[in-house]
């Protein structure tokens, strides 16, 4: 193996204009030291602003960013990364298209499979071939690859949601934003019955691949490959021919690499390395949406085509899911090939830098790894979803580095170029090495282009990701820890840690394993500041992040909490309070109450009765970290309770009345608000009876029937069928903004009930389906953007961030029908709307009807 330096520092990846730019800044550096603050860069890639200071330590100063970077996003699905003309690119799924000078700002070239895509002149004649052959008029993950004569090839590939009946093709170009024209399909899946690709065997979708998500490459004499497959018989490569990009005759399916019975693997991708001399073999393990359990994983090989190897020496070719378990089973396959990168969150615990709830990332996947020639530098693309943001997703690029074993390891944040350049010292391209690090730098010409990373900046407060091994919707959350100048770390977790040579670190964790790094600086989207960082891996195929902290003495770190600290609405108290009792470093938080009566220690409200009035109420928080404390004052206003907070009971007794008399009756309607024509009869309920939906109708409720932030709607259901997208409960302050209780959701939630809202496509997914034929109890509430959905009377989901649709009066509510989808057919009883969030346990009473 041949080592490499770990830390960038440099922007000599950066092309022509941008590395112009950089060598005046390096020869102004050497010229005027006193003017390397001022680093100078493309001025479209930053947004003016004022951000917090960048580690400081024994007075290497490193300056306050004069910019923040401004990111331009895409949702790209399943992107594959090319160069070409100093642009990067991505292609993915849907004939999706963007390009990027710099991985920050990236802008759509192409979407959508239909007529208007410029990538073909008509798409949907072109690939008719493609289409016929799956039954289905879209396109799954897509690739491009340049040949040695110039030529672009397109590799579109298709396959049914329900089957592997899949299609991989070519379509070329002159020029990588097309036009790209047709050559044909080159390999099939999924003929059932019928005689193979490989000439000699029926179709066996536990054995043969699905011929979808191509990657093709070249190896390091110049040959093509393509290595494709997902789930099915598993991943698989071909030989291609350089010339003409289509694969070498008589190999059938190709040469089978992992994966089979049906093993939910995919998305393959193959990366060489100069400096390690391996071939690595990027997957995504799991499912793609955000409960799927999606990450990334890798193995590696000497040869393209393997054998491939992980850590451990397991071999990826045995790897494969158990035949006697269920479909798609997971355990069989989760301890093989290392992994890089799954769900995870660095929340902003109180008293850090930044607002809101943190940075992490979804069920990141379908990766493409561009390797920078010049700068001898690594970056990985993916797309991934975001906490408590459903299935939304985007394109992220992170550095990748090799640690000192040979494994790659990421990044923590994702990838933005330095725009400065240190006070003080020399430009990172020229700082001096000493000669023991310069001797075992095996690459010069790399390690003259990476920043040094000091040993004693090392040391200090950090938040750890442990990834893990499992395949799992389970979001990992950052642990504290301390790494000591000692070599010692403390804190969730102990252990000990070590400075190798460049920027190589070992990390030792007790009870978790022994784990081979890089350090690194990271831009950090939640504080808005550079942190040094490290990113590092098991022999098991663990992987770990660390991202450091400000270094901060007790008295500042205390007074950040405090100034941190919130409840809430201290205006208008009706529900129990979550009351933190820890915040940033470890740091304790102990409440008090002066009035137990009415908020306990504990956070839980007791209400005065209707007409005794609203009570003052002070909770006091103390707040305690390394020996010293600092207390805050918080007054509150508990309200008393309501005389009754139901404002419409619809008991649906042979009628559409309001049972409150507070509201108007419902009207029967046709199968879409608005319409006309429609029929609601009555049969036995949930509580006498119910109201009877034929598939063709629905009921029209009083407009304005909630107008406040906070409310709460609980129905019983009885579905005679499902259907995607169907509404129980709908209501809309616009078509653009609103809320539907939906028995059977989208793909984005695996088809689950769910409360969807259309104005940020809020998806608060229950994880489960609501029964045919069987009653359901199911409620929402919401209090000032938390929203809570219990079925049954469980709950199955709770977050922040629903959107406050009702703010204005004239909302339009119905049930059984909206303004696009199939109506509802089955039973409704019993729904109550209030004008307040309900508690669990009024819930759970509910339930028990």
């Amino acid at each position: 193996m041949t080592a490499r330096c770990g830390c960038v520092g440099g922007a000599s990846h950066l092309k022509p204009r941008v590395q112009k730019l950089h060598k005046i800044a390096v020869l102004c550096a050497l010229l005027f030291p006193s003017l390397t603050a001022n680093a100078i860069w493309p001025v479209e890639v930053w947004e003016a602003g004022s951000v917090g200071a960048n580690p400081a330590v024994d007075g290497d100063h490193w300056k306050q960013w004069r910019h923040v970077p401004k990111f331009r996003d895409v949702s790209v699905h399943d992107p594959s990364v090319i160069w070409v003309a100093d642009t990067y690119y991505v292609f993915g799924s849907h004939l999706a298209v963007a390009k990027s000078s710099n991985f920050l700002q990236w802008n759509m070239v192409a979407e959508g499979v239909d007529r208007s895509n410029p990538l073909f002149a008509n798409v949907i004649e072109e690939l008719s071939e493609t289409f016929a052959w799956s039954g289905v008029v879209r396109l799954w993950a897509n690739d491009v690859v340049q040949l040695t004569n110039g030529l672009f090839c397109m590799y579109p590939n298709l396959s049914r949601d329900d089957s592997p009946r899949g299609s991989l093709g070519l379509a070329t170009g002159r020029a990588i934003e097309g036009p790209y024209v047709n050559q044909g399909i080159f390999l099939r899946s999924g003929m059932w019955g019928e005689i193979s690709e490989d000439g000699v065997t029926v179709y066996d979708p536990a054995v043969h691949p699905n011929a979808v998500d191509p990657d093709a490459f070249h190896d390091r004499q110049g040959n093509l490959w393509m290595v494709y497959g997902s789930f099915s018989g598993g991943i698989f490569i071909l030989q291609m021919d350089p010339q003409t990009g289509m694969p070498l005759a008589d190999q059938g399916y190709g040469k089978r690499l992992m994966g089979g019975n049906h093993a939910r693997i995919e998305g393959p991708n193959v990366t060489y390395s100069p400096q390690s001399r391996f071939y690595y073999l990027f997957v995504s393990f799991g499912g793609l949406r955000a409960n799927g359990g999606y990450n990334l994983r890798v193995a590696r090989s000497l040869q393209p085509d393997g054998p491939y190897y992980d850590a451990l020496g397991n071999e990826m070719a045995n790897v494969k899911a158990d035949p006697s378990m269920p479909l798609f089973d997971d355990a069989s396959i989760e301890p093989f090939a290392g992994k890089l990168m799954g769900s995870f969150l660095f929340q902003r615990d109180i008293g850090e830098q930044g607002s809101g709830m943190g940075t992490g990332y979804v069920s990141p996947g379908h990766s493409s790894v561009h390797y920078d020639e010049e700068s001898r530098r690594y970056f990985i693309v993916f797309h991934t979803r975001f906490p408590v943001r459903g299935e939304f997703y985007q394109v992220r690029v992170h550095e990748m580095f090799i640690n000192e074993e040979g494994w790659p390891v990421i990044a923590p944040h994702r990838y933005v170029p330095y725009s400065y350049l240190p006070e003080g010292a020399l430009p990172p391209q020229l700082s001096p090495w000493s000669s023991l690090l310069w001797e075992a730098c095996s690459e010069k010409g790399y390690c003259r282009a990476l920043e040094k990373i000091k040993f004693d900046e090392v040391p200090g407060d950090y938040k750890l990701i442990n990834h893990g091994k499992d395949i799992s919707f389970e979001i990992k959350t950052a642990q504290f820890i301390s790494l000591l100048e000692g070599g010692q770390i403390s804190g969730e977790v102990s252990g000990t840690w070590s400075r190798s040579h460049e920027n190589f670190l070992t990390v030792e964790l007790d009870g978790v394993g022994t784990f081979k790094g890089v350090l690194s600086r990271g831009w950090s989207e939640t504080a808005k500041a550079l942190e040094l960082t490290f990113t590092a891996t098991s022999k098991e195929g663990i992987s770990i992040w660390g991202s450091r902290l400000e270094t901060l003495p007790v008295y500042e770190v205390l007074n950040d909490i405090a100034k941190d600290l919130s409840i809430g609405d201290t205006n208008e108290v009706t529900h129990d309070l979550l009351l933190p009792d820890r915040a940033t470093r470890l740091a304790t938080i102990d409440w008090r109450s002066s009035d137990p009566d009415y908020i306990t220690d504990q956070g839980f409200v007791i209400r005065p009765e209707h007409g005794m009035g609203d009570k003052v109420v002070t909770l006091m928080a103390t707040i305690s970290y390394q020996g010293q404390s600092i207390s805050r004052a918080f007054a509150l206003m508990v309200k008393e309770q309501s005389l009754d907070a139901l404002i419409a009971h619809y008991a649906f007794e042979n009628d559409l009345l309001d049972s409150t008399e507070q509201q108007l009756g419902g009207a029967v309607s046709g199968s879409l608000i608005g319409s006309q024509g429609g029929s609601i009869d009555y049969a036995p309920g949930i509580v006498g009876n119910a109201a009877r939906f034929d598939g063709t109708s629905g009921i029209r409720l009083p407009n304005g029937l909630i107008d406040d932030r906070d409310y709460s709607v609980s129905i019983w259901l009885r579905p005679d069928v499902i259907t995607t997208h169907t509404t129980t409960f709908f209501g809309a302050a616009d078509p653009e903004h609103w809320v539907s209780v939906v028995p059977s959701g989208n793909d984005f939630v695996g088809g689950g009930t769910v409360v969807w809202s259309g104005s940020d496509w809020y998806y608060a997914s229950t994880g489960m389906n609501i029964e045919t034929g069987d009653w359901s109890h199911v409620v929402f509430t919401v209090n000032a953007g938390v929203i809570s959905v219990y079925v049954n009377g469980v709950l199955r989901f709770s977050d922040t961030g629903f959107p406050d649709l009702f703010a204005n009066p004239g909302g339009v509510f119905s049930l059984g029908v909206n303004w696009w989808d199939p109506p509802f057919r089955g039973l409704m009883d019993e729904l109550r709307i209030y004008d307040e969030a309900l508690t669990a346990a009024q819930v759970a009473a509910l339930s028990m009807a």
